[in-house]
C-alpha cells in the first residue's frame, strides 16, 4: 500500500528578502569608494590633461591607492546592479533591463581600463623615469584616460541614470523626486560634463541617494514596467 507523504509549502527565499537592503549597501559603498577614488586622483593628478608629467617625480603612492580601490568600487556596483535586478524580479522590462545591464558594464569597462591606463604610465615611469616624463607614450596614455573618464565614462553613466530614473519612476523602485532628479542631472551631463569641472562626482552622489532610499524604505515591491510599442 502506497504511502502518502504530505508536502509542506515552500517559505519564501530569504536571500530575495534581503535584496534592498544588500542592494542598498552595495550602493553606499560603491559611491563611497568612487569617491575616495575621485578625491584621492585630484590630489595627486592634474585636471590639465596636457600637463608634462611632474607629478609621477613627486610620488605616486596617493595614485596607487586609488587604483587599488577600483576594482573594490567595481564588484561593489556590480552587486548593486544585481540586487536591483533582483528585486525587479519579472517586472523587469526587456528594453530598459538592456540598457539598464548594458550602461553598467560598459561604465565598468571604462573605469578598468582608465585605472590600467594610469597604472601602466606608473609602471613605465618607474622602469624609465627620464625616459617617460614628457614624451609621446605618457600624453598618449594621459590622454587615453582622461578622455575615458571624463567624456566617455560621464556620458555612460548619464545613461544608466536616465534608465534607472525611468524604471525608478514606473515601478516606484525609488522616491520619485530622486527619478526627476537624476533626469534633470543626467541631461546636464550629456550636455555640459566638458565644462562642468565636477561632473565626475555627481554619479555616485546620486548612487547613494539611490541606495540611501531603498535602506529606508526596503519593502515597496516595485509594480510592472512595460516599454511603450
Amino acid at each position: 500500500m502506497a504511502r502518502i507523504v504530505s508536502v509542506e509549502p515552500l517559505e519564501p527565499s530569504s536571500s530575495r528578502l534581503r535584496a534592498p537592503r544588500v542592494a542598498a549597501a552595495a550602493g553606499v559603498l560603491f559611491s563611497l569608494l568612487l569617491l575616495a577614488v575621485f578625491w584621492l586622483m585630484r590630489r595627486s593628478v592634474p585636471a590639465d590633461p596636457l600637463e608634462p608629467g611632474a607629478w609621477l617625480a613627486s610620488g605616486t603612492a596617493t595614485v596607487a591607492l586609488a587604483l587599488n580601490l577600483v576594482p573594490f568600487a567595481g564588484v561593489a556596483f556590480l552587486w548593486f546592479v544585481g540586487f536591483l535586478r533582483e528585486r525587479l524580479g519579472a517586472q523587469e522590462d526587456q528594453f530598459f533591463a538592456t540598457l539598464f545591464l548594458g550602461s553598467a558594464v560598459l561604465l565598468l569597462a571604462m573605469l578598468f581600463t582608465a585605472a590600467a591606463v594610469i597604472g601602466a604610465i606608473i609602471l613605465s615611469f618607474h622602469a624609465a623615469p627620464d625616459v617617460l616624463i614628457n614624451s609621446a607614450t605618457f600624453h598618449f596614455g594621459r590622454g587615453l584616460a582622461y578622455g575615458m573618464v571624463n567624456i566617455y565614462l560621464v556620458k555612460t553613466s548619464s545613461v544608466f541614470m536616465i534608465t534607472t530614473s525611468t524604471i525608478a519612476l514606473y515601478t516606484g523602485l525609488t522616491s520619485r523626486w530622486l527619478a526627476y532628479g537624476g533626469y534633470a542631472v543626467a541631461g546636464l551631463l550629456l550636455l555640459g560634463s566638458y565644462y562642468i569641472d565636477w561632473s565626475l562626482v555627481v554619479f555616485p552622489i546620486w548612487v547613494l541617494l539611490v541606495s540611501i532610499s531603498i535602506w529606508i524604505d526596503p519593502g515597496t515591491k516595485p509594480t510592472g514596467l512595460r516599454a511603450s510599442g
